[in-house]
Parts: structure tokens; C-alpha cells; sequence
């Protein structure tokens, strides 16, 4: 049952890591500290992205659900399994990466205008 519980608290803090890079400029224009964590999260997303790599989070969250029960463990990320569907809608890895890059100049056009004001 702890098992399960992990993984399950996993998957939110994965989730909330998500809505944290999409909407994170937002909090860190104000508050340099989560600033440099927000453009630290997206450069690591967009590496992520260029190399094909899951989030850390999703090995913990497949480490936890192998551990609980092997059968419940999936054979992709924790974004395909959970998120693609309301997130990505079934997009390419490409179109994936090209979101991802608008979400970085959102971002950084976000930070940029917070300076001049």
C-alpha cells in the first residue's frame, strides 16, 4: 500500500511540476529564487525533449508501481500514460518539442517584460 500511495503522490507532484513550467513565469517575475528554479525546470525540459529522456519523475513513478505491483507497471513515461491525452492530444514528439519551445519563449518574453515594468 505505501507503494501505491508513493507513486500516487508522485504522479501529482509530476503534475503540478508541469503546471509549474507552463505557468511558473508568472510567480517567478516576482521572486527571483523561483525565477531561476522556473528557467532551470525549462532548459531541463527542453534537454529532456532533445534527447529523448523521461523525467526523472517518471522512473521514480514506475520504480514505485513496479514495487507495489509488478503488472501495474506501465512500459512508457508518466506524460504518455497520463498526461498525453489532455495535455498533448496524441501530438508527435516533434510537435511536442515545438510546444515546448514556444512554452520557453512565452516564458522568457514573460520574464523580459517583467524587467522593463
Amino acid at each position: 500500500m505505501f507503494f501505491k500511495s508513493a507513486a500516487d503522490f508522485v504522479v501529482l507532484i509530476h503534475f503540478l511540476w508541469i503546471l509549474f513550467l507552463i505557468f511558473g513565469a508568472f510567480v517567478g517575475r516576482k521572486h527571483r529564487a523561483l525565477k531561476i528554479f522556473h528557467i532551470a525546470g525549462l532548459g531541463f525540459a527542453v534537454v529532456m525533449q532533445i534527447f529523448g529522456w523521461y523525467c526523472p519523475l517518471t522512473h521514480l513513478e514506475i520504480w514505485l508501481r513496479k514495487r507495489h505491483d509488478p503488472s501495474l507497471a506501465q512500459h512508457g513515461s508518466f506524460i504518455i500514460h497520463y498526461v498525453e491525452k489532455i495535455v498533448y492530444i496524441e501530438l508527435s514528439l516533434a510537435i511536442i518539442f515545438v510546444l515546448t519551445l514556444i512554452l520557453v519563449v512565452v516564458n522568457g518574453y514573460i520574464y523580459f517584460r517583467s524587467k522593463e515594468n
